[in-house]
């Protein structure tokens, strides 16, 4: 299933697309702020949310990068993602950002006053955690083409738990409404301004070349969905996990081969 507006310049689709799926992010933040979950019911959905992502990653990212360019870059670009991802994330965890996803209930995001500086992590990566997406979403329309529906169906809903957790953290942190709110509606625009940007580097680029960069960009997505969805949805959460997770992937796996 493919996407488009005609009438709209493709720098301008990828960027609104972007947005979008950014949009999803301050979904979750809004949900979280004004209504609030426990952690079991967060740890749910995150794990809904990771088991969706997987099979955007499985059934749409990895095969449209090996169509484009084959193994061998497909393959490159997807570890220097993942080594990318792990290595600036491992930096940020230094300096706070570690349990950033994490909803305060079963392990607390640390404030401003216990460590100096983590507001400012957090922030950076919780950019880093969403502009592989966008990329993504930029690299889909080079050559005239169309973004996938379910690619942008699937970051979507796995953005939504990744506000959802993040927020209740930041909450349970004592963190305010303008730094939250701040943050979220920043890292949608930015996430539109990635697809661009995206879509307007690459566009000139080979097949191989914006092969390894989608690669790149889904390595760099399951290193995130490891480092800091996994530990939040199966941190003391329900028996039922596992299922729940399985149920994402399954859901997006149905409404992938439907859209063939």
């Amino acid at each position: 299933m493919k996407v488009g507006w005609p009438l709209f310049a493709l720098w301008l689709q990828a960027g609104l697309w972007g947005l979008g799926a950014g949009f999803g992010l301050l979904l979750g933040a809004l949900i979280a702020y004004f209504v609030g979950f426990s952690h079991r019911l967060v740890a749910a959905v995150m794990g809904f949310g990771g088991g969706v992502l997987i099979a955007v990653l499985a059934f749409e990212l990895m095969e449209e990068a090996y169509s484009r360019g084959g193994l061998e870059s497909t393959i490159i670009g997807f570890l220097t993602g993942a080594v990318l991802f792990c290595s600036v994330n491992w930096y940020l965890t230094q300096r706070g950002a570690k349990h950033r996803k994490r909803c305060g209930q079963c392990v607390q995001q640390p404030s401003e006053t216990k460590e100096p500086g983590s507001g400012s992590a957090i922030a950076v990566g919780a950019l880093l955690d969403g502009i592989p997406e966008a990329i993504i979403i930029g690299l889909s329309l080079t050559g005239g083409g169309a973004v996938g529906g379910t690619v942008l169906i699937g970051f979507f809903l796995a953005n939504v738990p990744q506000g959802l957790s993040s927020v209740t953290g930041m909450k349970e942190a004592g963190r305010s409404a303008t730094y939250i709110f701040g943050l979220w509606i920043s890292i949608a625009i930015l996430s539109g301004v990635a697809a661009v940007l995206g879509y307007t580097i690459f566009g000139g680029f080979s097949p191989k070349v914006v092969a390894a960069t989608t690669a790149l960009a889904a390595g760099a997505v399951l290193a995130m969905l490891a480092e800091t969805m996994i530990p939040e949805a199966f941190e003391n959460a329900q028996n039922s996990i596992g299922l729940i997770t399985v149920a994402g992937f399954l859901a997006m796996f149905i409404l992938t081969k439907m859209s063939v």
